[in-house]
């Protein structure tokens, strides 16, 4: 899958860049031409124009034709003394609200083409310039690639965003199929332990060992009752979130090797937000263990629980290995591990229970290497 979307985006990559570059490329040569037969154009008009002030007698049909058939290119002419003699198709609206129009289109021709020169045949002290500009048909030519781009680069993201959903609706589907598969295959056995710890409660001398049992059979049933709520869209209800990390910070205390210490501080003794209790469970027990599995046994871990600004947030911090910057952002992604074991699933499947679930927030808050990490969870109140 991933070689697959490598593949098509270097494809649509070389596509855009063939279309652009060929555009661009016909666009300057459709332009230079343009541009000539503008230029080509205007001598047409001066002469023309010239020899009908010269004439005398004969046909001067040709030289009014000439004259009348240049009704797009932008004319405007000065004599030897730099004054404006006169000018032809500019914006007569602008010109009778800006007095100052003329000269400015006159300042902008000379910098964009060189001026045509006609000298008086009976006096060379005497002479016009007549500068142009651009015709509309040459300025869209010029800013058509432009427009060109625009298109492809939005092609290009349109196509983009929809591989993207594409993948990113395979991959739900992938997690609610292994989800839902997961606790249809757990639910059997569950079943079938609970019988057998009924039947063991009435042997003599196993209740102590029936009620462990119980427990990591309900444990089991947690576990099940979480894999089968992905893909489907929980119930928030309003719970108590001090008590809900609390039971969860126990549990992982007793299973916890080595030196660890837990802290656990909250400002009040009742923070509510709305919750899915056994999949935000889920999530607290897993940032729990990465915190556990960063620190080798020896540390410590405090989670902290608090409200600001309508939210309750809670930060899970530890003193372990730290996550290196350019892991930070990768963190979440599915596979994504450091760990020797393990498929790199949980911080994926916990983002994923917060950010789409809970419609809260999942993120790094801090880390350092050789320091420790602070994962940050916001939810609304």
């Amino acid at each position: 899958m991933l070689g697959e979307f490598f593949n098509w985006r270097s494809l649509l990559a070389v596509i855009a860049i063939a279309i652009v570059s060929g555009t661009v490329f016909y666009s300057n040569y459709l332009g230079r031409k343009i541009a000539r037969e503008e230029r080509q154009k205007v001598e047409e008009w001066v002469e023309a124009s010239n020899a009908l002030l010269s004439a005398t007698a004969g046909d001067t049909r040709l030289p009014f034709k000439i004259i009348q058939d240049n009704d797009d290119v932008p004319v405007i002419w000065t004599n030897e003394q730099d004054s404006i003699v006169q000018y032809i198709n500019l914006d007569s609206q602008k010109i009778a609200i800006d007095t100052g129009y003329v000269r400015k289109k006159l300042d902008e021709f000379r910098a964009i083409n060189d001026p045509i020169k006609w000298t008086d045949p009976y006096d060379s002290t005497r002479f016009n310039l007549y500068y142009f500009g651009h015709t509309r048909l040459l300025n869209e030519v010029r800013y058509y690639p432009l427009v060109q781009l625009l298109i492809v680069a939005l092609f290009i993201i349109i196509t983009l965003l929809a591989l993207q959903s594409r993948n990113r609706s395979v991959q739900n589907m992938l997690w609610t199929g292994m989800a839902k598969e997961t606790a249809h295959q757990l639910g059997t056995p569950v079943s079938s332990m609970q019988g057998w710890v009924e039947m063991l409660k009435e042997q003599e001398g196993a209740g102590q060992i029936a009620a462990e049992m119980e427990k990591d059979v309900e444990r089991l049933k947690l576990v099940s009752d979480r894999f089968g709520k992905i893909g489907s869209v929980p119930q928030l209800e309003p719970h108590n979130t001090v008590e809900q990390v609390q039971r969860m910070v126990d549990y992982v205390k007793k299973r916890a090797a080595g030196k660890v210490q837990f802290h656990f501080i909250h400002e009040r003794d009742a923070m509510v937000a709305p919750l899915s209790p056994p999949l935000f469970d889920w999530v607290i027990e897993n940032l729990l263990k990465n915190a556990l599995d960063a620190m080798d046994g020896n540390g410590s871990i405090t989670v902290t629980l608090k409200e600001e600004a309508g939210k309750v947030l809670i930060d899970v911090a530890d003193t372990g290995k730290g996550i290196a910057s350019q892991n930070i952002n990768r963190v979440f992604k599915p596979g994504f591990t450091t760990k020797k074991r393990g498929w790199g699933l949980g911080l994926s499947l916990s983002k994923r229970i917060i950010e789409q679930y809970h419609k809260g927030k999942l993120f790094v808050k801090h880390s350092e290497v050789g320091k420790g990490t602070t994962f940050r969870i916001e939810l609304k109140k």
